[in-house]
C-alpha cells in the first residue's frame, strides 16, 4: 500500500489530497486548501506554502508526491508565481525525502474524468465518484486529489506493463 499526496499549487490557494492505493484501488484519506493571506508580500506565501505542505507531510506521512505541472496562465507574471508556488511545494516534499512525480494538467484529466479538457465540475464529480465522498470536494482539494489519482493509476499501469513486457532503448518491445 503507498499513501500519495497530490499538490494542486497556487500562491493563494494551494490544494492538497491524499489517496492510499492498494492494487488497483484508491482510498481517500483528506484533502483541503491551504489559503494564503492576499495581504501577504509572494516571499511570506512561499514560506507558508513550505511550511504548510511540510506539517501535511509529517502529520500523514506520505510514500509519494504527486504535483500538477506549470500550465500558461493568463499572464507570465501569473505563470512565474504559479512556478514558485510548486517550488515551495516540491521542496517542502523533497526535504522530506519524498520522491515527487509531476503531471500536466491534461493528463490529469484525462486519467480521471477520461477528457483532457473537462472543467471543474466534471472533475469534482469523478473524483467524488471514484473515491466513494459523500459530497464532491472543493475545487482545489478536488484537482489536488485527481493528481493523486492520475499518479496511482499511472503507477499501477507502469508496474502492469513492465511485469509482462520489457524495455529496450527507452521503448516497449
Amino acid at each position: 500500500m503507498t499513501v500519495i499526496l497530490g499538490i494542486d499549487p497556487g500562491s493563494r490557494k494551494t490544494g492538497y489530497g491524499l489517496v492510499q492505493r492498494y492494487g488497483t484501488k484508491s482510498r481517500y484519506i483528506a484533502s483541503g486548501v491551504i489559503r494564503i493571506s492576499a495581504e501577504f508580500t509572494l516571499p511570506e506565501r512561499l514560506k507558508e506554502i513550505f511550511s504548510a505542505v511540510s506539517e501535511i507531510i509529517t502529520q500523514y506521512q506520505p510514500d509519494e508526491m504527486a504535483v500538477e505541472q506549470v500550465f500558461m496562465a493568463k499572464s507570465a507574471g501569473s505563470a512565474l508565481k504559479l512556478g514558485q508556488a510548486r517550488g515551495a511545494a516540491i521542496v517542502a516534499g523533497v526535504s522530506r525525502n519524498l520522491e515527487v512525480f509531476e503531471y500536466e494538467a491534461r493528463k490529469v484529466k484525462q486519467s480521471v474524468v477520461g477528457s483532457g479538457a473537462a472543467d471543474k465540475v466534471q472533475v469534482q464529480h469523478m473524483v467524488k465518484t471514484l473515491l466513494q465522498l459523500p459530497r464532491a470536494p472543493q475545487e482545489d482539494a478536488a484537482d489536488a486529489l485527481a493528481v493523486a489519482l492520475c499518479h496511482a493509476n499511472t503507477q499501477h499501469n507502469l508496474i502492469h506493463m513492465t511485469q509482462t513486457r520489457h524495455f529496450r532503448r527507452g521503448r516497449l518491445v
